[in-house]
């Protein structure tokens, strides 16, 4: 693992926490893209997947959606 990267948290915004994953990125935001390439949780009707990150070092969490087929990511609204 290099050494940028960190362990987060990381299941789909439609399930609880029960569900989610380790995962290693540089950022909150190379996470949520890591999840979905690796798990591939469902897509909603716009062709968008939202997943939330969480730091278990200090509870920080982020919420992103990701466009399923561009890998285009934004915040949560």
């Amino acid at each position: 693992m290099p050494d940028d990267h960190r362990r987060f948290l990381v299941h789909a915004a439609h399930e609880g926490r029960h569900r989610g994953h380790a995962v290693q990125g540089a950022s909150f935001e190379e996470a949520a893209v890591a999840f979905v390439e690796t798990w591939s949780p469902a897509v909603d009707a716009d062709g968008e997947v939202s997943v939330v990150v969480v730091d278990p070092e200090d509870g920080r969490t982020c919420c992103f959606r990701i466009d399923a087929e561009t890998g285009e990511t934004g915040p949560c609204a």
